[in-house]
This record gives structure tokens, C-alpha cells and sequence, in this order.
């Protein structure tokens, strides 16, 4: 009891230094959400509250977005009033809804998102640079988020880089609007990409191509489907090199010289396309054998298959009996108009007297015809005059040309979103562009970050929030290892205290009954007992001299047995002055013995 009294005492300690621990915590009651109905709230760990500034980046950037200040978007964001080019009238127009909104789920408090709204719609939205990005040395770093809050069906989520131009109007801004690259999530049906395309200008000729950046080889199906905010990164370098990171882990890189598509630099030489193949020309590999001969008794008339000469039609086989009949128990649907509908025909079952034998025509069982060796076609050998595929000539190619420094491409002077989906309510936020890694990854630690920690809190369990409130009290193990532990050795003491008494218990217990000396289960008699002096019959035993016990017990157990053996041996001594009587053999003969009251 003084355990218990004990334990409890710790426990009771513990409470209180958590208490104090919360109460010195700061915490805003923003995190506590109380039911209007009264419910009770559920039991929780405190957690520290995850509070949201709108960031300032520290460093360079070229453009950055927060989307935090309702006026400040207003005045640079521009909406197309555009229509598509080569669409019908009726859906050319670009009338997607635009909103500055908070996330659906997990939202922090003031932070805001452009969230594209319609489905089915065209959209398109622009906004200049700062800053005029050109590729000369430093690196193109593109970052920012995308959340499907419905998922994805078919649509996509990339931005666009516009191309430097004079007098752009952001207003007139369309799919056909040059851009430098396109970067970002897209997806339609089983489709999962993350494009990076970028625009080439041919330096001779100064043609414009699209080069698609390799495919990654990372399952990307969850960015789409798990409504959570996943940030993208783009980093290009001036040497040639790309790589794309979503939640700052990296899903694709490559060199823009080998891992695009078309490559950036044609060939040198070219097939001819004036060039024909000979009429000599023989592409056949093999030939049949002009001198090979049918053999005579090759039959290509023989069936391949012949009626079975032993089968026999059954004697109760219904020929005139149709296997399918109409069902007997159709009725004609209330709602059917035989002048639209035609007349109605109840559907055929199967015919249940056919059951039992069988119905129609009857045909034999066929078997496999042992002659059939189908029709008979020479071997075929080796073409004396294969001369092997025909190709063209090759020629130079007149608009080959290298590139070694494909990075340079056309300054960046604007950025858009130009997107069609089939699902609404996909929410972007926190662009930037610069070309300082440092600076975009601490603006990642200010916004996504935070949402990140927010929503594995929103799904973690019980047992992981006391983790994570552990770990960031260490002094908490210690308490825990007091409060757990302690009740476990307790219970193990009270459990297993005993054994040391139980073993000395089972000991004498079975001293007692080699001896036949009494037990604790033996209820004592009267103080004068009857002694029956009725004869025994004599028995003579041969006497079994048992061999002596090796001692396996410890000294401690002997000593605690002593007593007990030596007030078993003077009850014997009693038994016997009692018995009264022996036989001529000097055998003493038996009796019942008075049983003592065992001495606790």
C-alpha cells in the first residue's frame, strides 16, 4: 500500500511539471477550436502554435509573389481578355474565375493563394517581372506551389516564362504568346508529367522549336491525388545542366544538349530525300527452294478433322425441340411503346428440356484426322542475291548548325498562368524567381514548410504528437521513464516477491509427504481423541532401503525445514507408544496415528 501511496505521489509530480510546462508555453487560443454545441473537445497534446507572417525574401530575386495583399495583386496581376487561336467561338474565350483564397484544408492564418476556380474553362492570368531575368552566367531558379484541393482529372498546373518583348500587353496574353519556358505539374488520364520545356532559336536561320525535357522516372500519381501543397523547383544552370525538384527532393535533371527532345543541334548529314531504291534490289533474307517438289501422296484436300465413326445419337434426343425458348415468365415493360420501341420479343432462355439429352440438329463428336498435312509450301534457303536493307544516301545537312551554350535563351521579362482543366479550385502561391539557392530555400522554410508541419500534424496520431512534444523537451523521457517504469517494477515485485517463499513452502510440503507427517490441509482433532484399538492385519513388506537424497536444496531451505522435520519425528515417536502392540516377528503393527495441529 505504501507502494501505491508512492506511486501516485510521482505521478501527481509529473502532472504538475507538465502543467507548468504548457502554461509558460506561448500559445494563442487561435489553435484551440471550441464547439458552439458544446461537445467536449478531444484530449490532445498541446502543440505550439504554427504562426504565419507573410514573408519578405532576404537576397535577390527577380519576382516574388505572396498573393497575401488583395490590393498590392489587384494592381500588377493583369487577366487575359484574349480568345484561343483556332477554337471555336464558343469556348475560345478565356473566362476561367480567378480568387485570392485560403487553402481548403490546413490553411494558416493570413496566408493566401490564386486559386483557379472553374472547370472546364479556358484561363490565363499574367504579371511583369521585377526585374528583367537575362541567361547570361547565373542560374534560372523558378519556385513555387500548387495544391489540386479537388485532385486532378485532366488539366495542368505549370507557369509559363514570357519572352522579353517590346510593348507586350499582359491584357492580350494567350497560348500563342511566346514564352521561354514552361515548367510544372500536368496530368490526363494515366498521363503524370512535370514539364520543362524550353523555346530554341535557331542561330542561322532564327526559327523557333520546342525542346521537352526527358521524362522523369519518379512516380509523381500523388502529387495529383493527395489535395496537399507540393512545391516546385526549377533550377537551370549556364552549363547546360537542368534539375527539378518537387518538396525539395529531386525527380529529374539532365543536360540540355543530350536529354531533350528534339535535340537542340540537327544532325550533320541528312538521308537524300531524291534518292530511290534500284528495281534490282532484292531485300528478301531467304527464299523458298526452287527445286523443292511436292510429294506425291501430299493430300491438301484432307479435312482437318473427321466425324468420330462410333458416336451415337442418344434414343431420347429432341430433334425437332429448339434449345432456346422465349421466357414464359416475361412480362411486357408498363413504359414500352411498340410504335417507337417496335414489337416486344421476350428474352430466349435456355430450353429445360434440353436439359436431360439435347435439342436440334445432332452432329458426331469430330476427331483430329491422322492424313491432314494442310497445304504444302517449299523450304525456304539462303537469297543468292540479298544485297540487305536499302537506305538512302546521306548528304550534308544545309541547315546544320551547333550549339554548344543552349542556356542562353531569350530574356524572361513576365510570368503567366495559361491553363484548362477539368477540376476547380487549384490554389498557387509563394512565386519566386531568382538565382540565389539560399534565398529560395529560406522563403520554402517560411511558407511551405509551415503548411507541410501543419498538415502531418492534422493526420498524425496521438502517439506521434507525444513524440514530437518529447523530443522537443527532452527532460520529458526522464518523467516518463519515472512514470512507466516505476509501476512496471512495482508490479513485478508484488507478482514475483513471493517465489523465494512459495519455494520454501513446496519444499517442506514435500518433506511432509515422504514422512507422513501432517499437513496444512489435515484439520486438527479433538483434544481427547478416540484411539481404535481394532487388529490390524499383519502385513509383512520387504524392506526398500531408499537411496540417499544428494542435496539440491540450499542451506537456507534446510534451516527453514528443520523445525518442521523435528516436530514431524516427535509426533512419530507419540504414534508408536500409542500403537500398543507387535507381532511375534517384532514388527510393530500399524494403527491410525492421532494427527497434531502443524505449528504455523
Amino acid at each position: 500500500m505504501k507502494k501505491l501511496k508512492v506511486w501516485l505521489l510521482l505521478v501527481c509530480l509529473v502532472l504538475k511539471c507538465m502543467a507548468d510546462d504548457e502554461s509558460a508555453e506561448d500559445i494563442s487560443v487561435d489553435d484551440v477550436d471550441i464547439e458552439s454545441d458544446g461537445e467536449e473537445m478531444e484530449d490532445s497534446v498541446i502543440m505550439e502554435e504554427i504562426n504565419y507572417e507573410t514573408p519578405n525574401p532576404s537576397g535577390f530575386y527577380y519576382f516574388y509573389e505572396s498573393f497575401d495583399d488583395k490590393t498590392y495583386f489587384k494592381k500588377r496581376w493583369v487577366i487575359s481578355s484574349a480568345r484561343k487561336e483556332d477554337t471555336d467561338a464558343d469556348i475560345a474565350k478565356y473566362d476561367g474565375k480567378w480568387n485570392l483564397e485560403q487553402a481548403k484544408e490546413n490553411a494558416l492564418k493570413g496566408d493566401f493563394g490564386l486559386v483557379l476556380k472553374s472547370k472546364a474553362k479556358h484561363h490565363a492570368i499574367a504579371v511583369s517581372l521585377e526585374r528583367t531575368f537575362k541567361f547570361e552566367k547565373k542560374p534560372l531558379i523558378v519556385q513555387y506551389e500548387v495544391q489540386f484541393q479537388d485532385g486532378q482529372e485532366c488539366g495542368g498546373g505549370y507557369l509559363k516564362l514570357l519572352s522579353a518583348e517590346k510593348n507586350m500587353k499582359l491584357a492580350e496574353f494567350h497560348d500563342k504568346t511566346p514564352y521561354t519556358i514552361m515548367f510544372g505539374p500536368d496530368k490526363c488520364g494515366n498521363d503524370h508529367k512535370i514539364h520543362f520545356i524550353f523555346r530554341h532559336k535557331n542561330p542561322i536561320n532564327g526559327t523557333i522549336t520546342e525542346k521537352h525535357g526527358k521524362a522523369s522516372d519518379a512516380k509523381l500519381e500523388e502529387y495529383f491525388k493527395d489535395k496537399k501543397s507540393h512545391l516546385y523547383t526549377l533550377i537551370v544552370k549556364s552549363d547546360n545542366t537542368f534539375e527539378i525538384f518537387v518538396d525539395q527532393v529531386s525527380v529529374n535533371k539532365g543536360n540540355m544538349l543530350e536529354d531533350v527532345l528534339p535535340p537542340v543541334n540537327p544532325p550533320k548529314e541528312i538521308d537524300d530525300p531524291y534518292d530511290r531504291r534500284p528495281d534490282d534490289w532484292d531485300e528478301r533474307e531467304k527464299i523458298p527452294d526452287p527445286n523443292a517438289r511436292k510429294p506425291e501422296d501430299w493430300d491438301e484436300e484432307a479435312p482437318r478433322q473427321l466425324p468420330d465413326p462410333t458416336s451415337v445419337k442418344p434414343e431420347d434426343w429432341m430433334d425437332d425441340e429448339p434449345e432456346m425458348i422465349p421466357d414464359p415468365n416475361a412480362e411486357k415493360p408498363s413504359d414500352w411503346d411498340e410504335e417507337m420501341d417496335g414489337e416486344w420479343e421476350a428474352p430466349l432462355i435456355s430450353n429445360p428440356k434440353c436439359e436431360k439429352a439435347g435439342c436440334g440438329p445432332w452432329k458426331p463428336a469430330m476427331l483430329d484426322n491422322p492424313n491432314y498435312k494442310g497445304k504444302w509450301r517449299a523450304q525456304l534457303i539462303a537469297n543468292p542475291n540479298y544485297k540487305g536493307k536499302w537506305k538512302p544516301r546521306k548528304i550534308p545537312n544545309a541547315d546544320y548548325f551547333e550549339d554548344d551554350n543552349p542556356f542562353r535563351m531569350t530574356a524572361i521579362d513576365a510570368v503567366g498562368l495559361e491553363l484548362w482543366s477539368m477540376s476547380g479550385n487549384i490554389l498557387f502561391d509563394n512565386v519566386i524567381i531568382s538565382h540565389d539557392k539560399s534565398v529560395v530555400d529560406a522563403l520554402a522554410s517560411q511558407t511551405w514548410e509551415l503548411k507541410r508541419k501543419k498538415a502531418d500534424r492534422e493526420s498524425e496520431g496521438l502517439f506521434k504528437r507525444i513524440i514530437i512534444y518529447t523530443n522537443a523537451r527532452p527532460w520529458l523521457w526522464a518523467v516518463y521513464v519515472v512514470v512507466i517504469g516505476l509501476p512496471i517494477v512495482l508490479i513485478f515485485a508484488f507478482c514475483c516477491g513471493s517465489s523465494e517463499t512459495e519455494k520454501i513452502r513446496r519444499a517442506a510440503a514435500a518433506r511432509a509427504k515422504k514422512t507422513d507427517a501432517a499437513t496444512p490441509d489435515s484439520e486438527p482433532e479433538t483434544s481427547n481423541p478416540v484411539i481404535t484399538t481394532e487388529p490390524v492385519a499383519q502385513e509383512t513388506t520387504p524392506t526398500i532401503e531408499e537411496p540417499e537424497e544428494k542435496e539440491t536444496e540450499t542451506e537456507t531451505e534446510d534451516k527453514n525445514v528443520e523445525n518442521i522435520d523435528k516436530e514431524e519425528k516427535e509426533g512419530s515417536e507419540e504414534d508408536a507408544e500409542l500403537s500398543g502392540s507387535h507381532d511375534g516377528s517384532g514388527d510393530v503393527g500399524r494403527s491410525p496415528r492421532r494427527r497434531k495441529p502443524r505449528r504455523e
